[in-house]
């Protein structure tokens, strides 16, 4: 096994794959939150259950037409 950190990796995709997950995992809190559902994850082997409290502090993430400034007719 290869004991370089990540950031030293030569494929981009590996490189990048941490920030990727770590985007992913903060979509998947804002989603159970909006929806009212539990996230299930395993620690220590063990399944468990997160519900996410509302938390007005995260705001929730922009769809990318509205990031971009356009419209979803893309004119």
């Amino acid at each position: 096994m290869n004991k370089q950190p990540l950031e030293a990796a030569c494929d981009a995709d590996l490189r990048l794959s941490a920030q990727a997950m770590q985007r992913a995992a903060l979509r998947a809190r804002e989603l159970a939150e909006q929806t009212g559902t539990a996230i299930v994850i395993s620690r220590d082997g063990v399944l468990e259950e997160i519900r996410i409290e509302k938390a007005a502090s995260i705001p929730p993430a922009d769809e990318p037409s509205a990031r971009c400034g356009g419209d979803a007719s893309g004119s």
